[in-house]
């Protein structure tokens, strides 16, 4: 066949199917085989040529439920309903012979691979409800611009290839298809600003089609706090009226940054489910105590889901009996770290005494005991409550902790011992103060200083109770009936929660933070949150199709990694050829194999139109 000029293309065979058509007003079969080939002006398109006139539908259906389909799926299996179809069965495996000879000076000698890994995403993001919930509010609000492609570009971009919001909207060139048509670029700030005066009901969608679909009802919620810092050098100011009030804080605040920077940051708190998928996402001020996100998170984003009772799983930093009597009253349960530094002596007491613990070898060991508490809800009324206490030793924590901090051990171990010889930074004396005597704790700190000066300030007694609490763990529990190792292995999962920050702020860039106002800097965290949850959805996907040995220490991260999604997705690209035929590009990397395996998705070795292309998404099945 003769297109134009320079391009030839001859094609053998090609997919046949079975089609029931209108016949004199009755139902008939015929078999059919689709080919392309040019029109008047040159132009490739379908069309179909019959190759076997079957008969009339009434001469063959058996009576039984859905004939048609039925007869489709034998003559795909090589075992036809109809035996004259027998005959095709065997040519059914005919290849295509594709021929292209492209003149020199053509612009079809340059190949433009797009990226195709979108339809995966865009289908993860239909399956959560979002292209439903976008499309109504963008009517209801009367919208102009195409607020659900910005808020594509942010997601994928923030998932594919991270970067400022101005230069994610510049990559809408570099999808196979581009998600936005004619567009001003500044709406996607608008797109900012919508996504966070729905940010609730955006999250409450999420979640009621992962519950719906995905069947999520979680046992056990992880909770823990992260921060992300900006490049800038001052602090937000809180917005006041004229009477000194404050009408709306500052979010860019100087806090205990968690990578030790010196920058403004803001507090992020994040729940997720035992399959590790995220649930929700609260921001707050930087200068905001991990203790003091607990409840406002709770009560936006999780006391009004439709959930069954669940375990609340946190760090020590949430330890506050506010917040426990809050999940206790609301129907759940908590598992919360404890200082151990913190607790009373005669709590450290019963911890250090070797009588009760049970030695399951001589690198671990554990006991609990219940006991009644006497503590104050929020609402500053006084209660008795029972709650199971569980302590435990490891070794290897205890190496752990050991190595971690081994520089300020050893710091400590010459200062006791020869405070002469070198002086102390005010970072050096900011990590002493928890040591300091309590009369002399406002005595000189935060000062470059001689250590003869500052060694009769610091109690020895509490570092020796520091080096001696290495390796000692303490839980505290709502559930008196759970068996002690049980609980100590649900607390151990919260380590996991670590790793999906890590991501966050290496994978997905979520930090340093352009933005500036509060409005964008959570719906910025919004987006985050969901390129986070399509990416554990793929984990998750390619740990139940069963191609990869489950890691139990680290099982929310087994098979692929957050690094090595990003490279295999986007390697997952089309090239237009001559003919308006598409070849895929490194569909055959081990990785990239992996998902598309995982989500069922075969790519034949072939050539595809842009109708086939579109096929490949709308057989994609998110929940299985």
């Amino acid at each position: 066949i003769y297109v134009g000029i320079s391009l030839y293309v001859l094609c053998h065979g090609g997919p046949m199917f079975i089609e029931c058509i209108k016949n004199n007003g009755k139902n008939y079969l015929r078999l059919v085989h689709a080919v392309r080939k040019p029109n008047k002006n040159g132009i490739m398109v379908s069309t179909k040529n019959v190759l076997l006139n079957i008969g009339p539908l009434d001469r063959f259906d058996d009576g039984q439920p859905d004939y048609i389909n039925r007869l489709r799926k034998s003559f795909k299996a090589g075992d036809p309903l109809i035996p004259s179809l027998l005959p095709f069965c065997s040519d059914r495996k005919a290849t295509e012979t594709y021929r292209f000879a492209i003149a020199e000076g053509s612009p079809d000698c340059f190949g433009h691979p797009r990226l195709f890994a979108n339809i995966l995403l865009e289908k993860i993001l239909e399956e959560l409800g979002l292209n439903t919930f976008f499309s109504s509010y963008k009517a209801f609000s009367k919208l102009e611009y195409d607020v659900y492609g910005f808020a594509k570009l942010l997601t994928f971009g923030r998932l594919l290839n991270p970067d400022s919001k101005a230069a994610t909207v510049r990559q809408n060139l570099d999808y196979y298809e581009p998600i936005l048509g004619e567009h001003n670029p500044d709406n996607v700030y608008d797109t900012l600003d919508f996504i966070f005066s729905h940010k609730d009901k955006i999250i409450r969608r999420i979640n009621t089609n992962l519950v719906k679909k995905a069947h999520r009802s979680p046992q056990i919620i992880y909770y823990d706090v992260t921060n992300f810092y900006f490049e800038i050098e001052d602090p937000d100011e809180d917005i006041l009226d004229e009477n000194g009030d404050i009408i709306e804080r500052g979010i860019r605040k100087n806090g205990v940054s968690k990578e030790e920077r010196k920058q403004p940051i803001v507090q992020m708190g994040l729940f997720m489910d035992n399959n590790g998928i995220p649930i929700a996402i609260e921001s707050f001020p930087g200068n905001t105590l991990d203790h003091l996100t607990l409840r406002p998170a709770l009560k936006k984003n999780i006391d009004d889901l439709d959930f069954s009772r669940f375990i609340l799983i946190a760090d020590r930093g949430i330890y506050n009996y506010k917040n426990l009597l809050h999940v206790h009253d609301a129907g759940n349960g908590y598992i919360v770290s404890k200082s151990i530094l913190k607790s009373t002596k005669k709590e450290r007491d019963w911890i250090y005494d070797n009588e009760g613990y049970i030695n399951t070898d001589t690198t671990f060991k554990y006991k609990s005991r219940i006991i009644k508490r006497s503590v104050t809800d929020e609402h500053g009324h006084k209660r008795t409550i029972e709650e199971k206490v569980v302590v435990y030793w490891s070794a290897k924590f205890q190496r752990r902790s050991e190595k971690e901090n081994k520089k300020f051990l050893d710091f400590l171990e010459k200062l006791k011992q020869s405070p002469e010889n070198f002086r102390i930074t005010s970072k050096q004396s900011n990590s002493l103060k928890k040591f300091f005597k309590k009369d002399c704790l406002n005595l000189k700190t935060g000062e470059i200083m001689d250590s003869n000066d500052i060694k009769p300030l610091i109690d020895f007694d509490k570092i020796d109770e520091y080096k001696n609490s290495l390796g000692y763990y303490q839980i505290v529990t709502s559930e008196l009936n759970m068996d002690t190792q049980e609980i100590i292995d649900k607390y151990h999962g919260l380590t996991q929660i670590e790793y999906q920050f890590e991501i966050m702020k290496s994978n997905l860039e979520t930090r340093p933070i352009y933005v500036r106002t509060p409005k964008h800097v959570t719906a910025h965290l919004l987006i985050c949150m969901i390129a986070l949850l399509i990416m554990r959805l793929i984990q998750k996907r390619i740990v139940d199709s069963g191609q990869v040995k489950v890691d139990e220490d680290a099982y929310w991260s087994t098979g692929l990694n957050g690094e090595r999604i990003q490279q295999a997705l986007n390697k997952w690209k089309v090239d237009r050829l001559p003919g308006e035929l598409y070849r895929f590009m490194d569909v055959d990397d081990p990785d990239l194999q992996l998902i598309l395996k995982a989500f069922n998705i075969e790519i034949p070795k072939k050539l595809y139109t842009r109708t086939e292309l579109k096929a490949i998404k709308k057989a994609l099945k998110i929940f299985i």
